[in-house]
């Protein structure tokens, strides 16, 4: 092999020998390795920071000294303008970084380069080998045609090396709601879900979670379930208690649930979280569809009010109340309703006075109804409005009112008489 070289190194002084060629070198150029810096076992769901190490083992096996001559710049086993690009090639990675540019790389040198990748969740486990492309240029000739002139030639090259990585089994979940407790806006209840083990691993001493997904309106209160051994392809129900933010709206809103367990290995592991959309209903309302409260100035009246619940779920244990404001008094101004089921009314009677200066128009008074939810939690609506109608007393109201002084004061007259007479005939 070293007799070849020199064949060759002496019939290149020769050929060139007219044009005074200076230091010769005989190479093969630039060869590259690439191999990964640390562990290449990933797992789905995963983004992974793949630290990969380049190195150029590139080696001059010869070099012809001749004094008086121009060195050469570049070495014709060192590298120029390297740029190394890692695709995903047949594997299910998503590559997101570009080509990187690793600059000049001489032989016996090396560097590294991070690229970004992301596992898929439901990336299938086994050993990929992704393409990594190494793009150069290399000094592939030189001659001196004049004393002070010399010829560089490169040429292009690129190498595509494999890299190996071990996407691991796992378990993945596969998740959809079973019910949702009536979940309503503001309020608490259990959220029951299937919960699959769609990977390749199974489970032991499984514990499934449920947690909140960013800003979503629903946040779980109990959120761990104790499953034991969850073996691939097994499907069990979860119960989880939560609680739904008074600002949220009547929608979908999303959860996280994951599984921690331990592998094969005995490790504990975190699975990949696996998003499901919970239907939340809007809040339990109630509106006044009917009201019994016209009444006449300086009296009192027992007006009854409808209430109609206007929500999704029952509302138990209803209590309505009325808030009274000048001109307006009340000595009962709550009512029981009962348990009330969504589109059913129910009817609070309340006793209300109106001053002898109240002006006649329609009034507004306040009213909201407290009700515990289906967790057994106390709850109060929105303020809903009771329309009261206030009249002036008319002509008969006056004679009425007279005729019933009069009556009052012709009793109070007899009885009277009739005590004068009795305490007579006992003297």
């Amino acid at each position: 092999m070293e007799i070849r070289y020199f064949l060759i190194a002496i019939f290149m002084v020769f050929l060139t020998a007219p044009a005074l060629a200076g230091t010769l070198y005989i190479s093969d150029g630039p060869t590259f390795t690439a191999t990964v810096a640390g562990t290449n076992q990933f797992l789905p769901g995963a983004d992974v920071q793949l630290p990969v190490k380049i190195e150029n083992r590139g080696l001059n096996y010869l070099k012809f000294v001749q004094t008086g001559y121009i060195e050469r710049d570049d070495l014709p086993n060192t590298a120029k303008f390297v740029t190394a690009l890692l695709a995903a090639g047949d594997s299910p990675l998503v590559i997101k970084s570009d080509s990187q540019v690793v600059g000049d790389l001489p032989g016996g040198k090396g560097t590294q380069v991070i690229y970004s990748l992301k596992i898929p969740k439901q990336a299938t486990a086994g050993e990929y080998l992704i393409p990594l492309t190494i793009s150069y240029q290399y000094l592939a000739g030189a001659e001196q045609s004049a004393g002070d002139l010399i010829e560089y030639r490169y040429k292009t090259n690129s190498v595509t090396i494999p890299i190996p990585v071990t996407i691991e089994p796992n378990v993945i979940l596969a998740v959809s709601p079973v019910s949702d407790g009536g979940l309503n806006v503001g309020t608490e209840g259990y959220l029951d879900l299937n919960v699959t083990n769609r990977g390749g691993e199974d489970a032991h001493a499984a514990i499934i979670k449920i947690l909140r997904n960013g800003n979503s309106p629903v946040t779980p209160t109990d959120s761990s379930v104790y499953i034991g051994d969850f073996p691939a392809g097994n499907s069990t129900v979860c119960r989880f208690k939560v609680s739904v933010s008074r600002d949220a709206e009547e929608q979908d809103y999303p959860v996280d649930v994951i599984a921690v367990y331990k592998n094969r290995e005995g490790d504990t592991v975190t699975s990949a979280p696996a998003t499901v959309g919970i239907p939340v209903h809007g809040r339990i309302g109630f509106d006044v569809v009917a009201a019994d409260s016209k009444m006449s100035a300086g009296k009192k009246k027992i007006i009854e009010v409808t209430y109609l619940n206007s929500g999704d779920v029952t509302a138990y244990n209803a209590q309505a109340r009325i808030s009274v404001v000048d001109p307006f008094t009340s000595n009962d101004d709550s009512a029981y309703l009962g348990d009330i089921a969504p589109g059913k009314t129910a009817v609070a009677r309340y006793e209300v006075g109106a001053s002898s200066g109240a002006i006649a128009k329609e009034y507004a008074l306040d009213s909201e109804v407290r009700y515990r939810d289906s967790l057994d939690n106390s709850q109060i609506s929105d303020t809903v409005k009771v329309p009261v109608t206030v009249v002036q007393p008319t002509a008969m109201d006056g004679i009425m009112a007279n005729l019933l002084v009069a009556v009052v004061g012709i009793i109070i007259v007899i009885a009277a008489g009739y005590y004068l007479v009795v305490m007579r005939k006992k003297k």
